[in-house]
């Protein structure tokens, strides 16, 4: 078995410490400003359950750096017009932790939004279903 002296709490821990938190109500105010992108860390299969916040860009979780580094092969042109990210997941641990990765890569205009998609849920509760994909 690994040995782990740092768990995944404490890497959340330490992230929070580090990156601007949001509540679900401050990032519904700041949707639709300019240069502002909403971003959804979440795996394809819980957007298709649960849907998605809207407007949001799915972003998956191990993609994030590579499409947001323009010098990457794999930057998305969904980027180029982008100041500031605020990212969410479903509870609120990865999005800190790549928030965090983020900042590592000099991004400040970066934020996470508190206790993700479920706390947003409970708190604003407009979703938008992704279509049926086609079989």
């Amino acid at each position: 078995m690994l040995h782990i002296s740092k768990g995944v709490k404490t890497l959340v821990e330490e992230a929070e410490k580090e990156v601007t938190t949001l509540t679900p109500q401050e990032v519904d105010q700041r949707i639709g400003e300019p240069g502002l992108l909403l971003v959804d860390l979440r795996d394809i299969r819980e957007l298709q359950r649960d849907g998605k916040i809207p407007d949001a860009l799915h972003v998956p979780r191990g993609m994030l750096e590579f499409w947001i580094d323009p010098e990457s092969p794999y930057y998305r042109r969904e980027f180029d017009t982008v100041d500031s990210v605020i990212l969410y997941c479903n509870k609120g641990s990865r999005s800190a932790l790549a928030a965090q990765s983020l900042q590592s890569m000099g991004i400040d205009a970066v934020a996470h939004m508190a206790g993700g998609f479920d706390r947003w849920l409970q708190d604003v509760g407009r979703v938008e279903q992704l279509p049926e994909r086609k079989k």
